[in-house]
């Protein structure tokens, strides 16, 4: 029987990495993406599906867990890709903004990784990755990005009192921390800066999907750095 992985926002460049690293280790795997969507993810229907759900409502979001729940009889892995950058001191940002990045970085996983880590502890196993940044992970280095960077600390919280929670269990929540990523939309932001020595998204899937394997069993890492050489 095979496991089960949803995979949020899985249109994007990590998403679709993600998607398509848990089906190529035999996982079977549902992917949130927005309306009118029309990514090609090329995956037999036994193997992949994708669900339209606004992973700012609560309700919504408990619900797609839930539904997922029902049809497979688990979750035994869960990959929070959505989020949301903005650049801004603390001069030009307001609150407005501030709540913005929350809902975008925080909001989305939260309403995700709650219900998941509900069913995983019924489990008594599961695995949950949310994206974490260097800016959320260290404060010094978000200057010029702090209300991205305060959206995202938030990320790093909620893995501690998950891991706390779960003491005793095989539920462990990791917080996966990339470098630049290395996509058409940051070579195109920035052509002056050598790509190669960014992390590519598929090398992201990669410890991802390692973390949910048999040898990675005993690890209990909540912090993945996974940066290259930048």
């Amino acid at each position: 029987m095979s496991k089960i992985a949803v995979v949020t926002g899985a249109s994007g460049n990590l998403g679709q990495a993600v998607v398509k690293k848990f089906i190529a280790g035999g996982y079977k795997v549902t992917g949130t993406i927005l309306n009118n969507d029309i990514t090609d993810f090329n995956f037999p229907e036994d193997q992949f599906e994708k669900v339209v759900v606004d992973l700012m409502n609560e309700t919504e979001s408990k619900k797609f867990i839930e539904t997922v729940v029902e049809k497979n009889g688990s979750v035994d892995a869960a990959v929070l890709t959505v989020g949301g950058f903005a650049m801004g001191d603390i001069a030009s940002t307001v609150t407005a903004d501030i709540m913005k990045q929350y809902r975008l970085n925080f909001e989305t996983a939260y309403n995700i990784a709650r219900p998941a880590f509900v069913q995983m502890m019924q489990q008594k196993s599961g695995r949950i990755f949310m994206i974490g940044s260097r800016p959320g992970m260290d404060a010094k280095l978000s200057k010029g990005m702090v209300a991205y960077g305060l959206g995202k600390s938030l990320i790093f919280r909620l893995a501690e009192l998950m891991n706390d929670e779960a003491k005793g269990t095989n539920v462990v929540t990791s917080v996966v921390v990339p470098s630049t990523i290395d996509t058409p939309v940051n070579r195109k932001s920035m052509p002056n800066v050598d790509a190669a020595n960014w992390v590519k998204a598929e090398d992201i899937a990669n410890v991802i999907h390692y973390h949910c394997t048999g040898a990675a069993s005993a690890l209990r890492e909540p912090i993945l750095k996974v940066f290259n050489n930048s």
